[in-house]
C-alpha cells in the first residue's frame, strides 16, 4: 500500500458505507494528539440488518484493497460496530447510539475529509 493508504482506506470505507445507504457518512482526520489512528470513518443506519450490511461490505472492500482488520467489536445485533484497521477506525452506529455518543462533537477539532469522488 502507498504512503497515503490510511486516507485511501478511509475513503474506500466511506464510499462503501454510502453505497449501502448509510446516513451521515463522515471521514475525520484525527488530530496529532490522537496517536493511535489517523482517520475515523463514522456512519449510521436505521436498523441492525443495515448495520451488518454496511460492516460486511466495508470489511470485504478493505480486504480486497489489502487492508488487515486488527479488531472487530460489536458483532451480532449490537448498536455500534467498531472496525480497527490501525491507522483507520470505522464506527457504524444505529442512529440513536450515534446521537448518544456524539463522536463528532467529542472530536470537533478533527478535520473533515471529503471522500466523494
Amino acid at each position: 500500500m502507498t504512503k497515503n493508504s490510511a486516507e485511501n482506506m478511509a475513503k474506500i470505507a466511506a464510499r462503501t458505507a454510502d453505497e449501502k445507504k448509510a446516513d451521515q457518512v463522515r471521514v475525520l482526520k484525527m488530530p496529532e494528539v490522537m496517536t493511535e489512528t489517523e482517520y475515523f470513518v463514522v456512519s449510521s443506519a436505521t436498523a441492525h440488518v443495515q448495520v451488518r450490511a454496511i460492516v460486511d461490505s466495508i470489511t470485504a472492500a478493505l480486504e480486497e484493497a489489502g487492508a488487515e482488520l486488527l479488531r472487530y467489536e460489536g458483532r451480532g445485533d449490537n448498536n455500534w460496530v467498531l472496525l480497527d484497521y490501525g491507522n483507520v477506525v470505522i464506527h457504524v452506529f444505529l442512529e440513536e447510539e450515534r446521537r448518544y455518543y456524539n463522536i463528532e462533537k467529542l472530536w470537533a477539532d478533527a478535520e473533515q475529509v471529503s471522500w466523494y469522488e
